[in-house]
């Protein structure tokens, strides 16, 4: 039977016991007389009657597995009866809802890939949940927690937080994502393996673009060619917005419009990363569209790679975000004056915010990858073995049209941080020898 909402339907399975650890980590974290409910995502419109491919809800699927809408999980470790401590409530099928969409989860299938015994459908949340809310102290609810997250458009979560404030305004309300943050931040070895897989997905798109690169062939073509090699090996295509920039397009940290011709003697910066059953992958790099670096360019690649890899050997645990990036900002200066982009005594006089480092190098260096590709992480949080980052220098020279970023995914590790990129052609020889026909 196929089904919507099954991510081993296309991917490989996920182990169920992941999502039973996440829930029991999460319950082991709550307040007595705790109430837990987490919504999935909607769907969300376009134009007329359309709507963007579905992507779920990020913590409902960390605690779940299950890829489907109008889902809610609820986790009620104080609740009376035993079989209303755990409970996910999913979409019954019908007829209907098989001819126009597929058929959706049985009860026995969503306990299959989530763990979770106490199955029902949806429709019967509202029972359940007003039998349970005033039973309870404090409503754990949830919202994007992200300090980078657009609240433009309501969520479902959000919707609920209003409605059940309304009803319920005298019990106390606490934020359920602020403890997933916590979770989420260290990943598992079968969160391992699908990020991995994902990586491994991103590296067969650029070897295969590597062969396909030459002078006259369109950002737009490029772009093709890794979507059909994530799509033809199961992943559902690109993880975020793929940003294929040539010439002086490199320059523009996010262009996404990839509209124009590779020319000859030119680089192109290709941020892309595959995603493969909701985890995801993040590469960055920089090549010659003639398979041929120039010295310029060979001399600005290598110094952004040496700050690669001088990021890695500081991105260790127990240091903060904050600092790791006042020191590649050292480490940037020095590579900025040897290509002659600023100078040293002009170096020396400046404040400590870098502002002539920031004028070639204005982005971040890292941040946390997983099921996000800006993963979600506790505010302030030190580096801690299991987590895995990018690391993604860059220098970009608009008065010569030169952009150049490499990106690498990292575990940090007890001794050293692991590069899960290990098999990407990365130097410049590797980079020629890959392009060469």
């Amino acid at each position: 039977m196929k089904l919507d909402g099954v991510v081993g339907m296309r991917y490989d399975s996920v182990d169920v016991n992941l999502f039973v650890r996440n829930r029991a980590k999460l319950v082991e974290k709550l307040k007595p007389r705790t109430l837990v409910v987490i919504h999935s995502n909607d769907h969300y419109p376009t134009n007329a009657d359309g709507t963007r491919s579905y992507r779920q809800n990020s913590d409902f699927f960390y605690l779940t597995g299950v890829d489907q809408a109008q889902s809610i999980l609820v986790l009620c470790p104080d609740a009376v009866l035993e079989a209303d401590r755990e409970v996910l409530f999913v979409r019954e099928t019908s007829e209907h809802l098989a001819i126009w969409e597929g058929e959706k989860l049985t009860k026995k299938q969503a306990t299959a890939v989530s763990g979770v015994k106490s199955v029902r459908w949806v429709d019967s949340f509202e029972g359940l949940f007003h039998q349970l809310a005033p039973q309870m102290d404090i409503l754990s609810l949830h919202s994007n927690e992200h300090p980078r997250a657009s609240t433009l458009v309501e969520t479902r979560n959000r919707r609920f937080i209003r409605l059940c404030q309304e009803r319920y305004p005298l019990h106390r309300y606490e934020r359920v994502a602020l403890l997933l943050q916590e979770l989420r931040v260290c990943k598992e070895e079968e969160e391992l393996r699908f990020l991995q897989r994902a990586i491994d997905l991103t590296e067969a798109g650029f070897r295969r673009v590597l062969k396909f690169l030459r002078p006259g062939v369109g950002e737009w073509e490029v772009e093709a060619e890794y979507l059909h090699e994530f799509v033809r090996n199961k992943s559902r295509g690109f993880a975020y917005s793929p940003i294929i920039g040539s010439g002086k397009n490199a320059c523009v940290l996010h262009y996404i419009t990839n509209n124009d011709v590779c020319e000859d003697g030119e680089m192109v910066l290709m941020d892309v990363g595959a995603e493969y059953g909701n985890w995801n992958a993040d590469m960055t790099r920089t090549v010659p569209v003639n398979g041929k670096f120039s010295p310029r360019q060979r001399e600005v690649y290598e110094a952004v790679l040496r700050v690669m890899r001088a990021a890695n050997e500081i991105l260790r645990p127990g240091v903060t975000l904050m600092k790791y990036q006042e020191q590649v900002l050292e480490i940037m200066e020095g590579e900025l004056i040897g290509l002659g982009l600023i100078k040293e005594e002009e170096a020396r006089e400046q404040d400590g915010s870098k502002p002539l480092v920031k004028k070639y190098f204005m982005h971040g260096t890292s941040h946390h990858l997983g099921l996000d590709v800006h993963d979600v992480s506790p505010p302030n949080a030190l580096v801690e073995v299991g987590m895995v980052f990018t690391i993604e220098p860059g220098i970009y020279i608009r008065e010569e049209s030169l952009g150049v970023r490499i990106e690498n995914n990292v575990l940090i590790g007890e001794r050293e941080n692991v590069d899960l990129f290990a098999n990407f052609p990365t130097t410049v020889e590797e980079i020629e020898a890959a392009m060469a026909r």
